[in-house]
């Protein structure tokens, strides 16, 4: 390692005590510039990689609200806008329990590079709260969004920060966030937050497009294997949004999904899972994964399990970060897997991911694979400033060349230095490049 980069890692190191899951997106990122180092000077000239991990603003605020039973409740509400090198700060909103800084600085970090990658005009930022909707009543989670927003209304705008949904944040909540911008500000929130209900100016195909562009990037992949999703077992961690719509499109495609999961365990279908049970239990009655065996013959559920233990061509974790470890890994090879895609923000983790590409499985990293929702998210923008609907179709086939894109710049870069298929590095570069190339040509600000 370059004593810049190895300065540069110990140094955020320092600032950044117990940040465990920033440091990990940080390094992933960094150790793959090496080779550019060395070849474009201007990096430590311009003290890039001091500046693109540095975050240029973190807003922390208190978030108070009152119950059913009229008691006080108080949780913590975070926004990272990490750069705004290529635009306005673009990212989702988080709410789960496990938030806290840590959580939001490495996706927010990720973020950066996800939206560089899709070629639009936006910088990376995320956000969120510890706040939990599971178990939580519609009149509660609307004071909670209502009061969330109370606080951080003042830090968004069209052209400065544009939040979207995330995990824990669907078109309910963004629905109620949207309504409390419009009632503080006297102005429609069009333009201000992204993964609207499409009768507030929401894109038709949002809800779709994280899971959707998963599965476009891995079609791309194995084609350059001369292969394709037709005839493979897959298994998909999670059962929210991204998970489901990845499920549907890899069997659009022609493949099969035969395990799904939640936080409670995972259930198997060798048949192929019933994707409308699944729906139906988790977006319609916000049930637990569980009841699926009591409805559909031939399943199974497994209590605590991960659904990297049933033998399967291809897995898409889609749940959350660092859920595949290298157990998990080894279990996905020994069963002859041939390929992992993440649908979510870093749910691989390192040793996981150098054991997957020792043993030349394909590995597609998320800020590339996952990129569908925020590219979505950006052309839900266009069409707000343009005052346009696009059909379904529409936004599909501009979903569809945005992945395509990205896999083809993934390519480039890791042939261009001699790392083929390696899709972390490539990805890295090309995220890295456009970035660095726009805080260069600002100055020093």
């Amino acid at each position: 390692m370059s004593t810049y980069l190895k300065r540069s890692l110990d140094t955020l190191s320092e600032r950044n005590p117990a940040q465990t899951l920033f440091m990990q997106a940080v390094t992933e990122v960094f150790e793959s510039l090496e080779p550019l180092l060395a070849e474009i000077p201007d990096i430590q000239a311009n003290a890039i990689l001091e500046r693109i991990s540095e975050p240029e603003r973190q807003i922390m605020f208190r978030v108070a609200w009152v119950d059913d039973q009229d008691r006080i409740q108080v949780n913590r509400g975070y926004r990272v806008g990490f750069s705004s090198a290529l635009g306005p700060y673009k990212g989702g909103m988080r709410f789960h329990p496990t938030v806290k800084l840590d959580v939001i600085k490495f996706l927010a970090f990720e973020q950066i590079f996800k939206n560089s990658l899709t070629g639009l005009g936006i910088g990376g930022g995320k956000g969120g709260s510890d706040f939990d909707p599971k178990g939580k009543s519609d009149g509660e989670v609307m004071r909670f969004c209502q009061a969330f927003m109370s606080e951080l209304y003042p830090y968004l705008g069209e052209g400065t920060d544009v939040p979207a949904g995330d995990i824990g944040v669907g078109a309910r909540e963004i629905g109620y966030l949207s309504g409390q911008y419009k009632r503080l500000t006297k102005r429609f929130a069009q333009g201000v937050l992204t993964g609207k209900q499409v009768g507030l100016g929401g894109s038709l195909a949002r809800k779709e497009a994280t899971g959707y562009g998963a599965v476009y990037f891995a079609a791309e992949m194995l084609a350059t294997r001369n292969d394709s999703l037709e005839g493979k077992n897959c298994v998909v961690s999670g059962s929210g949004n991204v998970a489901i719509y990845c499920a549907r499109k890899i069997c659009e495609l022609g493949g099969k999904v035969i395990a799904m999961s939640d936080s409670g365990g995972s259930i198997h279908d060798p048949a192929g899972i019933d994707l409308d049970i699944v729906t139906s239990l988790k977006e319609v009655e916000r049930a637990r994964i569980q009841e699926y065996s009591n409805r559909r013959h031939g399943s199974k559920y497994f209590e605590g399990q991960k659904v990297w233990n049933f033998p399967c061509d291809i897995a898409f974790p889609c749940a959350t970060q660092n859920e595949l470890n290298a157990e998990d890994a080894k279990s996905l090879l020994d069963n002859d897997c041939i390929a992992v895609v993440e649908g979510a923000n870093m749910p691989t983790t390192p040793d996981a991911i150098a054991l997957l590409r020792k043993k030349d499985a394909l590995f597609a990293p998320g800020k590339a694979a996952n990129a569908g929702g925020v590219a979505v998210s950006a052309l839900e923008m266009q069409q707000n400033a343009a005052l346009q609907n696009w059909s379904f179709a529409q936004v599909d086939e501009r979903l569809n060349a945005i992945m395509a894109h990205i896999h083809k710049d993934c390519v480039f870069y890791a042939n261009k230095y001699r790392r083929p298929d390696d899709y972390v590095f490539g990805a890295n570069v090309a995220g890295f490049l456009k970035v660095a190339e726009a805080v260069k040509s600002y100055g020093v600000t």
